[in-house]
This record gives C-alpha cells, sequence and structure tokens, in this order.
C-alpha cells in the first residue's frame, strides 16, 4: 500500500515538475533574445551617419546635427568651393556653426557627445573636450535609445554682431592675422544659457579654427 502511495504522489508531481522546466526555459530563452535585440538596438543607433562633408577640409555634416546647423553648413560649403574663399565670411560661417553646435545640447547622445570639436584649432582639442565634459556637458543625460525626457538648449539663431582681425599669441602658436568674433546666440527656449560669445579664430594651415571662447 505504502508504495502504491509513494508512486500515485510521484505521478501527481511529475507534471508540476514538467510545467516548472518549460516556464524556466521560456524565461531563459526571452532573456537571450531581450539581451540580443538590446544590443542590435544599441548598435544601429549609436551609428550616426555622416550626410554631407566639404572634403578639402575635413568638416563633416551628421545626420543628427539641427536643421539650422545644416543651412549654416551648406552656406559654408558653398564658400569654400568658390575659386577665391572670402576669409573673413568663412571665419563667421565656422564661428556661427562652432556656436550652433556646442550649445545644441539637444542634439548630443550623451555627455561624450561634444558638439563643434571639428572646428577647434588642434591643438586645443583635448583641452577643449575636457572642459567642456566638465562644465556644459557635465550634466547632460544619455539618449541612445531615445527616451530622454530631460530639457535641453536648441539653438536657433547665431548672429555675428562684429568681426575684426586681431593678434593672437599662446605658449604654442601665433597668429598676425586672427579674427576677433562677436555673436549673439538665439535659443528655441531661455535656459540660461549664454547669449553673447566673443571667439577668437586662427590659421590652421589653410583652416580657420577655434582657439579661444569668452
Amino acid at each position: 500500500m505504502r508504495s502504491e502511495k509513494r508512486t500515485k504522489r510521484k505521478l501527481k508531481s511529475w507534471p508540476l515538475v514538467v510545467l516548472f522546466f518549460v516556464i524556466t526555459i521560456g524565461i531563459l530563452v526571452y532573456c537571450v533574445l531581450d539581451i540580443k535585440n538590446s544590443l542590435k538596438s544599441k548598435g544601429k543607433s549609436s551609428e550616426v551617419q555622416v550626410v554631407n562633408e566639404i572634403s578639402n577640409y575635413g568638416y563633416k555634416l551628421e545626420e543628427t546635427d539641427t536643421k539650422y546647423f545644416k543651412s549654416l553648413f551648406n552656406k559654408l560649403k558653398k564658400e569654400l568651393e568658390k575659386e577665391t574663399v572670402d576669409e573673413q565670411e568663412y571665419a563667421s560661417l565656422v564661428s556661427q556653426l562652432f556656436i550652433t553646435d556646442f550649445y545644441s545640447l539637444d542634439a548630443a547622445i550623451n555627455k561624450n557627445d561634444i558638439g563643434g570639436r571639428q572646428f577647434v584649432y588642434s591643438d586645443f582639442e583635448d583641452t577643449f573636450i575636457k572642459l567642456a565634459k566638465s562644465s556644459v556637458y557635465k550634466y547632460v543625460e544619455n539618449d541612445t535609445y531615445g527616451k530622454r525626457d530631460q530639457e535641453l538648449p536648441n539653438v536657433t539663431n547665431v548672429e555675428v554682431t562684429d568681426i575684426k582681425r586681431s593678434t593672437y599669441k599662446s605658449d604654442s602658436k601665433s597668429d598676425d592675422n586672427a579674427y576677433d568674433v562677436s555673436l549673439k546666440v538665439t535659443y528655441k527656449k531661455d535656459l540660461g544659457y549664454p547669449t553673447v560669445i566673443n571667439l577668437t579664430l586662427i590659421h590652421d594651415d589653410k583652416l580657420l579654427s577655434i582657439a579661444s571662447m569668452k
């Protein structure tokens, strides 16, 4: 009798074991697929496509750049493709592009996606990035999956209010034909970011690059 009872108990518990096994396998399969899809999405979202470029100068336009930035970029490309480049216009457009890209934090994927770096003098780029990460970009939240709800600035217009020749000198670089550019910045919404900025641009071979921002 006892043997029969034990057999019946085993038979009754067997469906529960099978059910538990099926559920466990299902959970594992779901987790594996979820991780796989997440990695796939992450890879796709982090690939920013270059949609236009000024090859002789190394300037690039990316798909994530703002509409206003794209319009300025097209003006710069048109100017630099001329047989004779108007250098003052070149300096003005680079200044506008730099400010637009740097302060349009809403277009940044994360705090490491520093805008405007392609317009910075090459010897100063590393220092510029470090300063940006510890100040303006410090609190920019990650938007890899496009779910960020953080309110960030978006530049809608940059006006050159003054531009003049100047002399620039530092420990590693000097330029007697630099440009000092004063700009007025307009944002989609005023969040307390700078509206009046002064830049100094210097010659770096055939490029005009940002050497100072105040």
